[in-house]
């Protein structure tokens, strides 16, 4: 195949792969030597610009494709290895606003956005239960953790994919986020500015605030609710969107996430009868604009492991007045 010259487009979910990385998903029969020697000649290429092996990919980026002879694609890119049907069933029953563009989501704490070693159970893996009648499927444009519940976009047309993606990678789509924390922040209102990175060696994919490495971070926040001096309900925007960004700059300021024992050890979690152990972090809402610049909000409701919480602590799940008002100028 390929004997002529092509272009792909980066997909939202393939962002920050490795070029040799996302080569070999892509063309896997393509060797590290041939690969090398089409990126020394500059065959290759990213948005008319040389290439190199390690360059780390954007969303929505244009890598050219110069022939490849015998080289074969990977066909199984375009779909799941297999069909995760109780997923995908899953998956309907939390779609909580369709258009002709995006479909949104409530996604359920402890379901992966995409998988991953030893994670066989991921949205990614049953977007086919999403087409909803189109003839593509639906695809990612943005990331939760696992372990945040909350509103997911998802694109339903390349188009629409290239569009939403670029409104995320330009700031124009503000997330709010809930966390109830441990603690109160101080001051109550702020913007934390710490840039992130990860820790070497074999701690996994674990962050930390890191001065002379890090990648630069920003999260805006507001105490909407005090409890006691024991804990608090924040929203939180993160003007940047780094790794566990949230998680990492709420644990540096004194206030772990409540639930969050990856970055918050044991003081991330409170004695009480009712408050669940899960990760108390929910991307609350999304104003996106549409096709003609229209703000659409989408606002997801609470899931049972935080309505629970709130009831310990006297909150009312739907709290008055719009999720983005600590945040509109």
């Amino acid at each position: 195949m390929s004997a002529y010259v092509e272009t792909r487009t980066v997909d939202a979910d393939e962002a920050e792969q490795r070029l040799d990385r996302w080569f070999k998903r892509h063309f896997p029969s393509v060797g590290h030597g041939q690969l090398s020697k089409l990126l020394r000649t500059g065959q290759i290429r990213i948005d008319g610009k040389r290439a190199k092996a390690n360059q780390r990919l954007e969303a929505g980026q244009q890598i050219r494709i110069p022939p490849l002879g015998d080289a074969q694609p990977h066909l199984q890119f375009a779909k799941p290895a297999r069909k995760d049907t109780e997923t995908g069933a899953e998956l309907i029953e939390a779609v909580i606003y369709r258009d002709d563009e995006m479909i949104a989501i409530n996604k359920p704490a402890g379901l992966a956005v995409q998988g991953g070693s030893g994670t066989t159970k991921h949205i990614d893996g049953a977007l086919d239960s999403l087409r909803f009648g189109y003839s593509e499927r639906p695809r990612l444009v943005h990331r939760l953790d696992k372990d945040t519940s909350g509103v997911l976009v998802l694109a339903r047309t390349q188009r629409a994919a290239r569009r939403l993606t670029h409104a995320f990678r330009a700031k124009s789509a503000l997330k709010i986020y809930w966390a109830l924390v441990v603690g109160e922040p101080k001051p109550t209102n702020g913007q934390i500015e710490l840039p992130i990175g990860k820790l070497p060696g074999k701690l996994g994919e674990k962050m930390a605030v890191d001065h002379e490495n890090g990648q630069s971070a920003v999260t805006r926040y507001v105490t909407l609710e005090k409890l006691g001096r024991r804990a608090a309900l924040v929203a939180l925007s993160p003007v940047t969107g780094r790794t566990h960004q949230l998680r990492v700059h709420m644990e540096a300021i004194g206030t772990p996430i409540l639930g969050d024992g990856k970055y918050g050890a044991a003081e991330a979690f409170l004695q009480g009868e009712g408050i669940s152990r899960k990760l108390h972090l929910h991307a609350r809402a999304i104003r996106i604009p549409d096709e003609d610049g229209v703000p659409i909000e989408i606002i997801a409701p609470l899931q049972d492991h935080m309505i629970r919480s709130f009831d310990f602590f006297g909150l009312e799940p739907e709290l008055d007045g719009s999720p983005f008002e600590p945040f509109e100028e």
